[in-house]
Parts: structure tokens; sequence; C-alpha cells
């Protein structure tokens, strides 16, 4: 990853972007890291994977509920619906 201090990304601006366009880019202030560029098309693609991997972490969370649950099945939620809803535990 190339790194530009924000002065040198100020003065070449035009290398810095020609530059993120195929790689990330890194922009550092007093020599810590400050900001990452990268091309709109990077970004939606990061983006994209990580709505994957969030749906498959949901996914199995819902999996393990379920696999742990002890209500399977319509009349057993139901009930446990109407005992919530009469303020029985």
């Amino acid at each position: 990853m190339q790194t530009y201090t924000l002065t040198d990304a100020r003065n070449k601006h035009g290398e810095v972007f020609d530059k993120a366009a195929t790689e990330p880019v890194l922009l550092t202030k007093q020599s810590r890291p400050s900001h990452v560029i990268i091309s709109a098309e990077s970004y939606q693609k990061l983006m994209n994977r990580l709505e994957e991997l969030e749906d498959m972490v949901f996914g199995q969370a819902a999996e393990v509920a379920l696999s742990h649950s002890k209500m399977i099945g319509t009349e057993a939620f139901t009930s446990a619906l109407e005992h919530l809803a009469n303020g029985e535990a």
C-alpha cells in the first residue's frame, strides 16, 4: 500500500487518486495513519462482502438459537405468547 502524508496528498492529488484507482492509499498525519483512499468500485465490493459476512453471522446465530429453543412449532409459540401477555412466567 502506497503511503502519502496529507501535505503530499494535497500537492500530488492527481498521483494519489491515480494510485487509489488500483490499490488502497494510506494517508498519514504527523507520521500516524489518518485516512485510506480507495476507488468507489473497491469500496462497493468491500461493503457487499461485509453485508454477506453479516448475513452469514446472523444466519448462524439464528440456527443456534433455533437449535436451543424449546418453542418448536406454532402451538408452543402461541401458548408462550399468551402466557407472557397474561403476565405468567
